[in-house]
């Protein structure tokens, strides 16, 4: 018996997700240029195009304008949540909704080229099951370049396949699809939980481009929040850390203390005034909490899994 989510018409359909938080006017703007796509370019002819908005939240007008470009087009799709669950609950809503054949996950702020959609689906037809599309650099300000350049190459540590430049402009095909949805967690982590499928991935570099209307809603603490996820849920490099700074710790101990006998022994005093006891007190006590900082993320996550709360909640889908 065929899934719900496969596609039971001859014509190939792609579903397109895309996160809407305060996009006012950028909306239509991608919604034309990716139905001229389809119109236009003779790679994409033979395949039907589904667009699915989840507005999380926004306090703008950017629902109004969905609901106008979905009362003129029915393979439109608009999701909109009872708050802001943040941009990877949208996500899930949006994929969770979509019925294509393959899904592209695209930005509503026109910073993801909509002319790379043609070579993705040629990719994909091919045989490839994820075409990533990489960020090789970005017009954005000096901070915002350097903090994600330093992100992922934490990130690499842990996930060596994972572009220098990460991805959030993807295709993926519907086993993928399937396979990313049957996982039931909380704080995921997109592209980490992409690359743990497995399936054969093609990869197509771009310079993502400066936003031209409206003003980018993610910020540094979304940032922030969006790499604790990454690190924590994909990787065992905090724990790690954390023994190694440990065993460090000890064998610094160790030694020390055996120089301080030894001074003893000699008749020696083996330091004057409470300062070295100050800042050795101080640099331990330090790493003592940013330790237990770490487990508590984890504790808090672990506690998150059981009570088993849903990553968003639906007002209205039409």
């Amino acid at each position: 018996m065929m899934s719900r989510k496969s596609s039971k018409h001859m014509v190939r359909r792609i579903s397109f997700v895309v996160a809407v938080y305060q996009n006012e006017l950028a909306l239509t703007e991608t919604y034309k240029k990716i139905k001229s796509l389809f119109a236009e370019n003779g790679a994409l002819h033979d395949f039907a195009y589904e667009i699915v908005f989840v507005d999380d939240g926004s306090r703008d007008r950017s629902l109004e304008e969905i609901r106008g470009i979905k009362a003129n087009d029915s393979s439109v799709v608009g999701i909109t949540f009872t708050r802001n669950f943040g941009q990877m609950a949208a996500m899930l809503a949006g994929f969770a909704e979509a019925s294509g054949d393959a899904v592209i996950n695209i930005s509503a702020d026109l910073q993801d080229p909509v002319d790379l959609i043609p070579q993705m689906v040629t990719k994909w037809s091919e045989g490839a099951e994820i075409v990533a599309c990489y960020r090789t650099d970005r017009a954005d300000g000096f901070a915002a370049k350097m903090t994600s350049r330093i992100a992922y190459e934490i990130i690499r540590l842990s996930l060596p396949q994972m572009p220098a430049g990460g991805f959030d402009f993807v295709l993926m095909d519907r086993k993928v699809m399937d396979a990313f949805n049957a996982v039931d967690v909380r704080h995921r982590f997109f592209q980490g939980d992409l690359l743990w499928t497995g399936y054969r991935m093609q990869l197509i570099p771009y310079v993502r481009q400066k936003r031209t209307i409206g003003r980018s809603q993610y910020n540094f603490a979304k940032r922030l929040k969006n790499f604790m996820d990454a690190i924590l849920d994909a990787s065992y490099l905090p724990i790690r850390f954390i023994s190694l700074c440990g065993l460090a710790v000890s064998v610094a101990g160790i030694i020390y203390a055996v120089t301080i006998v030894a001074s003893w022994a000699m008749g020696h005093t083996p330091f004057d005034g409470w300062a070295p006891l100050m800042i050795v007190n101080l640099c331990l006590s330090g790493l003592i909490m940013v330790m237990l900082g770490v487990i508590g993320e984890y504790v808090w996550r672990i506690n998150e899994e059981v009570r088993k709360k849903p990553n968003y909640i639906v007002r209205e889908k039409f």
